[in-house]
């Protein structure tokens, strides 16, 4: 029974911020590389933030400096803060649960994903 839950998402004007959650139940995200990716129609599904474990945490180069990953592994919740959002940002955000081990096959896991729109 996993699942990721996200919440947060809204319509925010530009320059604005939100701060995205996805709560996860059914795995320990400690043991996963959790992450947040976006979508806009006709697209392809990419990257925008993700912290793999015991890794440095990477960024698209288009939120590096305005958007944050963190997580709490108490809550078994991970967050993304959006500051100073553009029009550009305007997608479709999911979250994500991947787990790869040498021996095992990989595991992965979606949000449903909530919208994030940046409109004036």
């Amino acid at each position: 029974q996993v699942q990721l839950v996200e919440s947060g998402g809204g319509l925010v004007q530009p320059g604005g911020s939100l701060r995205l959650s996805c709560q996860a139940s059914g795995i320990p995200i400690t043991f996963y590389k959790m992450g947040w990716y976006r979508q806009v129609p006709g697209k392809q599904r990419e990257l925008v933030a993700d912290m793999p474990v015991g890794r440095a945490i990477n960024y698209a180069n288009s939120v590096k400096g305005r958007f944050t990953i963190s997580r709490d592994n108490v809550k078994n919740t991970v967050y993304l803060q959006m500051n100073s959002l553009k029009p550009e940002d305007t997608a479709v955000y999911y979250c994500n649960a991947d787990q790869s081990l040498p021996l095992t096959s990989p595991k992965t896991y979606w949000g449903q994903g909530t919208q994030v729109t940046v409109s004036s």
